[in-house]
This record gives structure tokens, sequence and C-alpha cells, in this order.
């Protein structure tokens, strides 16, 4: 198969790689660029767990192909804590509530809680539950990922 070239900003950085075609975002992130942070679930868009942003949007990066990303902005888990280390309001929540149990489908609840809560700041129970909605959890009764989202607005709209 041919591959492609491809440049892209990951996490403030400028990348390039090749992939081919086929490649989803997902797997070249992680093969490629070694950012295994973003999870790979259902592989077909429906867990939530290889959510990513491109240019802003929440995006299920295992229904994006890696030659689609050219030229966007991508970020992943890596890159949403501040550069001295600090965590970011959502990933902060998500550590004081509890918001995490095996750990899995955090990276993609976190990065579709923070695409959500810049688009609508101060939601009400029933907008969280609907934004959220995408992402899948195994392992917990979504209560302390509810307190979380609950927790970040309040940080995020400060």
């Amino acid at each position: 198969m041919a591959e492609h070239d491809i440049t892209l900003t990951v996490n403030g950085q400028l990348r390039h790689g090749r992939a081919e075609a086929r490649k989803t975002l997902a797997d070249f992130l992680r093969e490629d660029l070694a950012l295994t942070g973003t999870h790979l679930g259902c592989e077909h868009g429906v867990c939530g767990a290889c959510t990513v942003l491109v240019d802003g949007a929440a995006v299920r990066s295992c229904l994006m192909f890696a030659v689609q990303a050219a030229d966007a902005e991508v970020t992943t888990i890596e890159g949403l804590a501040a550069p001295d280390g600090s965590l970011n309001p959502v990933q902060d929540a998500f550590r004081e509530e509890h918001g995490l149990q095996c750990g899995f489908c955090t990276p993609g609840f976190v990065m579709t809680m923070h695409a959500f809560l810049l688009d609508n700041p101060a939601p009400t129970d029933d907008e969280i539950k609907e934004g959220l909605s995408g992402n899948v959890c195994r392992c917990t009764g979504y209560q302390g990922i509810l307190q979380a989202a609950r927790r970040a607005a309040g940080v995020m709209s400060s």
C-alpha cells in the first residue's frame, strides 16, 4: 500500500509522518507518535475511548483516517495538561471526584467533557448526561463522572 506524507500539529508540536490511506488517526497517534493515552475500545466509534480534539472538536479517532488530519491541530489527553504539568480543570475534577475506576475510558471522557464544557460552560445535569452519552464506562455507575463534570464546569466558568 502507498503511504502518504502528513504533517499535523499534535499537542502544540508540529509532527510529520507517513501513513497508509487506511490507517486510522488513533493508530497513527499510538503507533507512529507513541501517544498511547488515546485508547481503542470498540473501534466502531461507539464507546468514546479514542476521543481526541481535532481543530477543537471532539472526534472519535478510530473513525478518522490519519490522512484526514493532515494540517489539523490535534489534542490528545497527553496535551491537555499545562506545560508545567498542572492538570486541566477536567483532569483535576476527575481526580478530585473519583471519576475513574480502571481508567481505560477516562481519556475519552476527559476529552469529550473538555470540548463539551468549552461549548457549554454552565450545563444542567441533563445537558451533561446528553453531552457524555457517547462515552461508555463499564466500571462505574457514572456518579463520579457526573460530579467531575459539575466541578469542572464550575472551575471553567469562573
